[in-house]
């Protein structure tokens, strides 16, 4: 019998397991959307309302395969919060131009900005659940996870094209 594949369901609440038993919960936004809670447990939470209650760690897009692959397992739904209908601005960093950003917003509109405004922003990339599980690992260790430094720290110097270095997006939705 061929296993039925989990769809991707905004609303629903997905376990993702972390390291040493460990795991963490997001919530499927509209696609491709997650919020991804400050919770990390060792055993499994049944109470859905602890779970979609605790803090919103950030708010970033992931490949559908975290979903439907079953890498990460839905555990329930609950209706999406008022505050989760809406996507908060994220930043778009010019790949050759380096210092030229820009602020997108959930509407589609896009605004010129310096990389003080993008400060605290997700920068608009689409991650691997692989990457994503990283990132928590990292919040729960204290450590900066490279992939989501501060957008300060992301600045090149184009007077020294020795330091361009290419920062990882992933695409493949």
């Amino acid at each position: 019998m061929e296993e039925k594949r989990q769809q991707r369901t905004v609303g629903s609440i997905v376990k993702i397991p972390l390291e040493r038993g460990y795991h963490s919960y997001a919530r499927i936004l509209k696609s491709p959307y997650f919020a991804f809670y400050d919770l990390r447990a060792k055993e499994n939470l049944s109470d859905l309302d602890l779970i979609v209650s605790s803090p919103v760690l950030f708010i970033t897009s992931v490949s559908h395969y975290s979903v439907t692959s079953g890498l990460w397992i839905k555990v329930g739904k609950l209706p999406l919060e008022k505050k989760l209908l809406k996507i908060p601005p994220q930043f778009i960093q010019d790949s050759i131009q380096t210092n030229q950003f820009e602020i997108v917003y959930d509407d589609g509109r896009k605004k010129k900005a310096t990389a003080e405004e993008c400060a605290g922003l997700e920068r608009l990339a689409v991650w691997t659940p692989e990457s994503i599980q990283e990132r928590l690992i990292d919040h729960y260790a204290g450590r900066q996870n490279f992939w989501a430094k501060p957008t300060k720290k992301l600045k090149i110097d184009m007077d020294k094209p020795s330091t361009i270095k290419s920062i990882r997006f992933v695409a493949n939705v």
